[in-house]
Order: C-alpha cells, then sequence, then structure tokens
C-alpha cells in the first residue's frame, strides 16, 4: 500500500519538477489507480504483488469512492461559487437600446469616424469586457474604455492600492491609498463614465474560477504581470474561444498583442510555453518602470479592445507591438501558432 502512494508522490513530483500541467499529473495518479485495482482483479489472493499494493481490492475500492465524492463535491462547490459571485457582485446590465441625447454628445467623435460610426458605438454600449488587473495597464485600458463607452467593464484584482502605485496607476488617488484597487477604480470609472456598469471582483483570478467568471464577457484583458495568471486568463480565454489582449512591461519598454486562436492567431502560451527563470523577468517593483509607459501601452491595448468590439481595421491578432519608449522606437513582428501548444494545439489551424 505504500509502495503504491510513493509511486503517485513520485509522479506527481517529477511532473511537477517538470512543469507538466496539474491536470494531467492527476491523469497520470488516475491510471496508476486503475492498474492497482486491475492488479487486484486479476491476481489471485496471496500473489507477492497483490500483497505488496494492499492484499485486498476493498480498500482501494473504498478510497476510489471518497476520492469520487471528493472531486464531485469539489466540482458542486465550485458551481456554486461561480453563482454566488455572479449574485453578490453583477450589476445588471445598462439598459439597452436608444442613445439619449447626452451620450450622443459625448460619443460625438467616435461617431463621425467612418470606422466606427453609430453602428460600432451601438456595438461599444453593448460590449462586455473582462480586465484582469487594475494597476499600471489595468488603469488605462480600464479609463479610456469606460470612456469610450463600453456598456458592461469587470475588474478583477485583489490588491489594495499603496503609495507606489500612484507613480503610473493614474485610475487611483492618494485619498484612495488602502482601499482595494477594483472599488478605487470603479468609483474613479463612475466618475468618469455614469453611463457603464462597472462590475468589481476583489479577488484573485484563479483556474478554480477563471471559467466560471468570463462566461459573462466578449473579450478579455490581461494586465497583470505575473505569469501564473497570464497562464490562467489564456486558458479560460482559449476554452470561452473569445480574444485576449494581454501586454506586458519592463523599465522601458513594454509590449502587446492580441491572442485569439479561434480566429488562428496564436495563444499567449504558444509564445511564451514556459514562464521564464524570475531572476530574468523582474517585475516593477524590482526593475522600475518609467512612469508614462503602462499609459502608452495601456492605451495601446484599449485601441485593440475597440477596434475589435466595432470591427474597424486590423486588430493585433499575429503580430506583437514593441515600444522602446528611451529611444522612441517601435516595432512590430509577426507570430505564429505552434501546433503542439498544450492549451490551444486542439484548435484545427488554417490551412493554405
Amino acid at each position: 500500500m505504500l509502495l503504491v502512494f510513493a509511486l503517485a508522490a513520485a509522479l506527481w513530483g517529477v511532473g511537477a519538477m517538470m512543469k507538466t500541467p496539474r491536470r494531467d499529473r492527476w491523469i497520470m495518479i488516475g491510471l496508476l489507480y486503475c492498474a492497482v485495482l486491475a492488479l487486484h482483479v486479476a491476481l489471485p489472493d496471496g500473489d507477492p504483488l497483490r500483497m505488496a499494493t494492499g492484499e485486498s481490492p476493498a480498500f482501494w475500492l473504498i478510497f476510489g469512492g471518497f476520492a469520487a465524492i471528493a472531486v464531485a463535491y469539489r466540482l458542486v462547490l465550485r458551481r456554486l461559487r461561480g453563482r454566488v459571485m455572479a449574485q453578490e457582485e453583477q450589476i445588471e446590465r445598462p439598459p439597452q437600446g436608444p442613445f439619449t441625447d447626452t451620450e450622443l454628445n459625448r460619443y460625438a467623435r467616435h461617431i463621425v469616424l467612418r470606422e466606427i460610426g453609430g453602428h460600432g458605438q451601438k456595438a461599444l454600449k453593448d460590449a462586455r469586457v473582462l480586465v484582469v488587473g487594475a494597476g499600471g495597464l489595468g488603469a488605462p485600458v480600464l479609463q479610456y474604455l469606460a470612456a469610450a463607452g463600453v456598456g458592461t467593464l469587470g475588474v478583477i484584482d485583489d490588491d489594495t492600492v499603496e503609495n507606489a502605485n500612484l507613480q503610473r496607476q493614474v485610475i487611483h488617488r492618494d485619498q484612495d491609498i488602502g482601499m482595494p484597487k477594483v472599488f478605487s477604480a470603479k468609483a474613479a470609472m463612475e466618475a468618469q463614465n455614469p453611463y457603464v456598469t462597472v462590475r468589481p471582483y476583489d479577488r484573485r483570478l484563479t483556474a478554480e474560477i477563471a471559467d466560471d467568471l468570463l462566461v459573462d464577457y466578449d473579450l478579455v484583458i490581461d494586465g497583470t504581470d505575473n505569469f501564473d495568471t497570464r497562464y490562467v486568463v489564456n486558458a479560460a480565454a482559449v476554452a470561452r474561444g473569445i480574444p485576449l489582449i494581454s501586454g506586458a512591461l519592463a523599465q522601458w519598454e513594454g509590449q502587446l498583442s492580441v491572442f485569439d486562436p479561434a480566429r488562428d492567431a496564436p495563444c499567449y502560451r504558444c509564445i511564451f510555453p514556459q514562464a521564464p527563470a524570475p531572476e530574468l523577468a523582474p517585475n516593477c517593483a524590482e526593475a522600475g518602470v518609467i512612469g508614462p509607459l503602462p499609459g502608452i501601452i495601456g492605451s495601446m491595448m484599449a485601441v485593440e479592445a475597440i477596434k475589435i468590439i466595432t470591427g474597424a481595421g486590423t486588430p493585433l491578432r499575429g503580430e506583437m507591438v514593441i515600444h522602446d519608449a528611451l529611444y522612441g522606437e517601435s516595432r512590430k513582428i509577426g507570430l505564429a501558432r505552434r501546433a503542439d501548444c498544450e492549451t490551444c494545439g486542439h484548435i484545427p489551424m488554417a490551412t493554405g
């Protein structure tokens, strides 16, 4: 019996060292369980291998039953958590229909653009966008999308406003220090535009809640500064078939792209299959960042969101813009999908 648990621990440990996804590690342990159970059914009483793994199948059947109950409980709890989150934090969507005179005047500079017009502005009003992170990149994204009239804006972040944030996270004010960032951002957006609905989620985005959260949105924007959350956002966006706009910052340089394998663009993991070592990708607190840079990259991310929602122009699908603020240079590089990508490899790739 101890031998089986040791093998299970070894499988888990080796998988962790090889950065195998947790789901695949659980599958390997499940296969080990099935193999042990099959041995107990196939081998006669007293067989040495059977004796070494618990003598009787009764223990493993009971163990499997408890494991199945635990998995079922986890799934039910996850579903209930999603429902409670929607009931507690979801505000009713803004009323649909014609624009008020105030809205028409507010969005007039959009409406006169032939690429947007009244139809595009109505699409913005009907859109539902989730922004992950209310920090350096999230601040300008949220401000400009609220000002542009995106009807429903969700923002998820578990951080609070700190004095050191105010050098670049311009959606927050000095008086907001100590307040959860999502509520500070919500207040600023509603002060900017009372015609939008803001849904604040004061929590970290995890794999357990990502799917249930993204089901309410048409587009997700990632402004986080850690790879774990980026991979969670990417996997959930791929699973839902919705575009992901992702940006990143480092000192004087920023980058952004639109990841959308449902439309034959790569996903985030296609380009970054593994997180780099921490010392190779320090966050802003460790490496520093010039204050206006998040505004530049975040504003570009907001433009990409507006283009996707309205159908204007050509979004950055399959392309990445890299901006070097120190030398005032921008360049664009092409990106391609990987057929062996563990996140989007199952989605057929265009041919020809």
